[in-house]
């Protein structure tokens, strides 16, 4: 009896707005440095891009330790977008990652919505090695009007159409710490987002059982992990649901092929690795590695047609 053929390996290449992917497994901002630091680990070429930590268009401090604490199928942190700001980055780090042939995403924040815009003028003198910004608009707004950018529809846009000036697609990463998270996504569309990413960490609390305290220096902070990935899975589903020609990059909890393949199937067309590179480097290449075994094993000969394929 001979043996059975291997399975075909499926086209991995997919499509977020007017970019062509070759696969897509990213990495997520904030879990795998400002650069290359991932490097010793796998080729980078082979991910479908690298989004490095939010900048600011300034050096940003962030906030007094304790930054980050383990917590049950993930972790919290409070590290306050701590980054040496975006012209250094530049200098400093960008050649690095460019070298490796890496795609790069760079992610932008801002503590007002010129601080945005002065992010966004910074990155439009960059060269080619930038192929998309990520606008996080999961930070407080500190002039005029409080509270998150990402929790009001209206002030979400205005970031959005103020970093235009960047001259590249730009993807709105959205909280999902709100009730309008559909109404959110759907005005930094309007406001000129080619996507939205779906999603950032969840505020939560850790007590420290010794000093009966606040685990993390800034009080409360953001939940990421394992623990998130249905959380995640069901706000894809719902943004693909209400804006079916919206593309979402899917993110949160992922850490593993399936975990890619499900918020595949919600509505996403790409998906980044993000707390499991902080247990294993190279989680974001095991990831891509199992969602080509499973396609295969699957019969799936085009991977993005997986994108919706749930609703």
């Amino acid at each position: 009896m001979s043996a059975a053929a291997p399975a075909a390996q499926p086209d991995m290449s997919v499509m977020v707005g007017t970019l062509a992917f070759a696969n897509p497994i990213m990495t997520a901002s904030g879990t795998s440095g400002h650069g290359s630091e991932l490097a010793p680990y796998g080729d980078l070429a082979r991910l479908g891009a690298v989004v490095v930590k939010s900048l600011a268009p300034y050096e940003w401090a962030g906030n007094p330790a304790p930054r980050v604490h383990p917590t049950p199928q993930g972790m919290i942190n409070a590290v306050g977008l701590q980054g040496a700001g975006v012209q250094r980055w530049i200098h400093e780090d960008l050649p690095a990652l460019a070298a490796t042939g890496a795609r790069v995403v760079l992610s932008i924040w801002g503590r007002s919505v010129a601080d945005y815009a002065a992010a966004a003028e910074q990155v439009a003198a960059i060269g080619p090695a930038v192929v998309a910004v990520e606008v996080n608009l999961s930070c407080p707004n500190l002039e005029g009007r409080r509270g998150i950018f990402a929790h009001d529809p209206a002030l979400s846009a205005e970031v959005m159409a103020a970093t235009a000036v960047c001259g590249r697609p730009r993807w709105g990463k959205l909280s999902p710490n709100t009730d309008r998270l559909v109404e959110v996504a759907a005005a930094v569309h309007e406001a000129g987002a080619e996507a939205v990413t779906l999603i950032n960490t969840l505020l939560g609390m850790v007590i420290d059982p010794v000093s009966r305290r606040p685990a993390l220096g800034n009080g409360g902070g953001g939940l990421s992990g394992r623990a998130i990935h249905p959380i995640a899975v069901r706000a894809v589903y719902e943004v693909h649901a209400a804006l079916p020609t919206l593309p979402i990059i899917g993110v949160g909890g992922v850490a593993s092929g399936w975990d890619a393949a499900e918020l595949m199937l919600a509505g996403a067309s790409a998906v980044q690795v993000g707390t499991a590179t902080f247990a294993d480097p190279r989680a974001p290449w095991n990831v891509l590695e199992q969602l080509q075994a499973w396609a295969a094993g699957e019969g799936i000969t085009t991977l993005r047609k997986l994108t919706g394929a749930a609703g």
